[in-house]
């Protein structure tokens, strides 16, 4: 069962798509985001949840006082459960959670947000140059200290994330995950 663990949504269920994802065990998400609230990065975000499957990681966020979040995920049945998803947390929560069914590259190709907290949560086997480049065509829809979280398993190689201009400043393995903690650079927030 995937559900809300904090906020004001806590304790909802979450819709799972039969087969096509694998939601962020409930273990890592308390790590995750007992990290983010004492970093004071959830209050007020825009979010934004690439490869979102069930919305779980932008969901919590949502629930734990993010202004809003926007789901993306290519498969059909997984942006139906999204949707669903989303709109039983909004509605618990008071504040808009969009899904939208597209490809990550094709949601990037326009200039969006800006966004303040991005969860890249991308299939395991996905290839190094296809994550490199959502990151990319992430990079312009970004605000000035905005916060890239990106989602793999623990033997995937670390993103690369210099032709985002994106720095890593911390990465924590939990299990078989590994998340990896970036931030635009510092010379090019000006």
């Amino acid at each position: 069962m995937t559900r809300i663990i904090a906020g004001t949504a806590g304790g909802i269920r979450l819709d799972v798509p039969g087969s096509g994802t694998r939601p962020t065990s409930e273990r890592v998400r308390e790590a995750l985001f007992g990290a983010l609230d004492s970093a004071d990065a959830i209050d007020g975000a825009r979010v934004l949840d690439l490869y979102a499957g069930t919305g779980a990681l932008g969901l919590e966020a949502l629930s734990r006082g993010a202004a809003q979040v926007d789901l993306v995920d290519k498969a059909g049945g997984a942006a139906s459960v999204a949707a669903r998803n989303a709109e039983r947390v909004s509605r618990a929560t008071g504040n808009p959670a969009r899904a939208h069914r597209s490809a990550v590259a094709t949601y990037l190709s326009v200039r969006r947000g800006p966004f303040d907290l991005v969860f890249l949560d991308p299939p395991y086997d996905i290839a190094d140059a296809d994550l490199a480049e959502d990151l990319r065509l992430l990079r312009p829809s970004l605000s000035a200290d905005a916060l890239v979280i990106v989602e793999r398993g623990r033997r995937a190689a670390e993103p690369e994330w210099a032709d985002a201009d994106l720095e890593v400043y911390r990465s924590r393995t939990y299990g078989d995950t590994t998340l990896w903690w970036a931030q635009p650079r510092a010379e090019s927030q000006s």
